[in-house]
């Protein structure tokens, strides 16, 4: 069991530090934003699984009830083979940083939900102060789409029970219909493909683990992917030149072509979409996304290999 231990814990060590820094200097990300969020989402899931595995062999170690029941299917060569009979002070101290570890991101997780909830109902309710009041006879549900007036050009989707999209009359006034479509579809794209969940997961890792760099690389890096991520999926119904320009007038007053602007990725966004990189080919983009599929495995390996050797 101490080398299982030990090779989980160099497993998520090696998914945690160099591994992320190593992604965030490569370029292919930026042309491949969908594969990159799976890689991350790999990495993530690779230490989480190597944390957890541990935990169940160490608390399996020192807490004989526990090995009873992890272990009351398995035939006594299995249970002799894990050398579960003694626990050394270094598994017990790892066995209860990882509990408290596991108990910590669990309320970072739930903080997380509750947040979102509460963020999300306020807004709710503050747009249905803004919302035009619709006339005497129509339902009082106002569908998935919203129309807000407003002088500056906007458009978001809100996720929840019914997800809803809201566009502010500045944005039907000033974008043409084909970027109007380019918008309604970035949009769609990021409810299509549940971002919400997934930056709510890496705000809550990353608010919770500030110093692991996979957990702060992975939120800086989520928020820029999905929105690459949904600029393609424009780009493919609207064309690459008027998803550029939608997003140009969408975003002129914020200052998006400002190199001094605190909104420095619309600036490389517009870029890219206008000089669109390079994609990797079909054959090499399923490759890399096998690899990463295969990388949460390790772990899992690692814990049930002395099982799987002992077996007759």
């Amino acid at each position: 069991m101490t080398y299982c231990l030990l090779l989980l814990s160099v497993v998520a060590v090696t998914a945690a530090v160099p591994v992320p820094r190593l992604l965030t200097r490569a370029k292919w990300p930026e042309r491949e934003p969908v594969v990159a969020l799976w890689v991350w989402q790999c990495l993530v899931a690779t230490v989480l699984l190597c944390c957890l595995t541990a935990l169940a062999l160490g608390a399996a170690a020192v807490f004989g009830t526990v090995r009873a029941q992890l272990f009351a299917p398995a035939p006594p060569a299995v249970t002799a083979a894990y050398d579960l009979s003694h626990a050394s002070p270094w598994t017990t101290v790892l066995t209860v940083l990882l509990a408290c570890g596991a108990a910590w991101t669990t309320a970072m997780l739930a903080r997380e939900l509750v947040e979102a909830r509460r963020r999300r109902a306020g807004a709710r309710a503050h747009l249905r102060d803004r919302a035009p009041d619709l006339p005497a006879g129509l339902p009082e549900g106002r569908g998935p789409l919203l129309v807000l007036e407003e002088e500056y050009p906007d458009a978001w989707w809100m996720p929840g029970s019914p997800p809803q999209l809201i566009v502010t009359t500045g944005a039907l006034q000033r974008l043409t219909d084909h970027q109007l479509d380019a918008v309604l579809t970035h949009e769609r794209g990021h409810a299509r493909a549940r971002h919400d969940w997934l930056l709510h997961l890496s705000a809550a890792l990353a608010a919770g683990f500030p110093r692991v760099p996979l957990f702060a690389h992975f939120c800086e890096q989520t928020h820029r992917l999905v929105e690459l991520s949904a600029d393609d999926t424009a780009s493919r119904r609207c064309g690459h030149l008027t998803t550029a320009l939608a997003l140009i007038e969408l975003n002129q007053h914020r200052g998006v072509l400002s190199c001094s602007s605190s909104h420095r990725l619309l600036g490389e966004r517009v870029d890219r979409l206008l000089e669109p990189p390079p994609r990797l080919d079909r054959r090499h983009r399923a490759l890399t996304t096998a690899a990463a599929a295969l990388v949460p495995l390790v772990p899992l390996l690692i814990t049930f290999a002395p099982g799987l050797t002992a077996l007759p």
